[in-house]
């Protein structure tokens, strides 16, 4: 398969999923509608996509204009039952392209949170790659509600946290893609520091191996669900 990762940051990029997709045979390439540039091939030759997060929020057009395409492109997809996976800001904008409003939380959720899986998510081919109840990585300010026709895959008591749109669109607020490093330069951003950054750093050293194996599980059950789309 052609993948493609839409990002909108240096440090919320493909780090931990590229080598799964390599690994399994795909060719996946990076661009963002905000550098400005052409894609590296026409959007419509890509057989499924990757939605990243970022600093910005999926709400702030006036700043980032270019925010209005990526929404209009989402929605196309959507129609089209294109194979994507939204992470954090990315499923904030699938969220928002398939009609469901996206607002702050009342507190933001930073850190590592309990997650659990809903029913449905049990029969899920990509949810079901995780275990029922797990401690997620959080960075996110806003949440959002499930679109309309969507099945609610995993809650915490701060938010939604993943569902599913038809056959083809996943989204979730959690990040099962983040690596260390990136972790790393997250936590000593000075614009956007988090409640408790050493102990959060103390955490992260302590879990991060292990919710590494799940984002790699999640992605490959993730490319094998696209794959088989006819």
């Amino acid at each position: 398969m052609n993948l493609l990762s839409v990002v909108h940051g240096e440090d919320t990029r493909t780090d931990l999923f590229g080598p799964v997709a390599a690994e399994a045979g795909h060719r996946l390439e990076e661009w963002s509608f905000g550098w400005g540039t052409p894609p590296p091939q026409p959007l419509q030759a890509y057989d499924a996509i990757l939605v990243f997060g970022g600093a910005i929020h999926p709400d702030q057009e006036t700043l980032h204009p270019w925010l209005h395409d990526e929404l209009h492109w989402l929605q196309g997809l959507l129609e089209e039952r294109v194979p994507m996976l939204g992470i954090c800001l990315g499923s904030q904008l699938l969220a928002r392209a398939a009609g469901s409003w996206v607002a702050p939380l009342p507190e933001p959720e930073i850190g590592w949170h309990q997650v659990e899986l809903t029913e449905e998510a049990s029969s899920d081919p990509v949810l079901s790659a995780l275990p029922p109840r797990f401690d997620a990585l959080e960075w996110h300010y806003y949440g959002h509600g499930l679109p309309e026709g969507a099945v609610a895959l995993a809650r915490n008591p701060a938010a939604l946290q993943a569902f599913r749109l038809g056959e083809t669109c996943w989204g979730m607020q959690f990040h099962p893609e983040v690596t260390e490093p990136q972790l790393e330069h997250w936590i000593a951003d000075k614009a956007d520091p988090p409640p408790d950054p050493e102990r959060l750093l103390e955490e992260t050293r302590t879990r991060i191996a292990a919710w590494n194996e799940l984002g790699r599980r999640l992605c490959r059950a993730f490319l094998l669900a696209a794959g088989e789309r006819p």
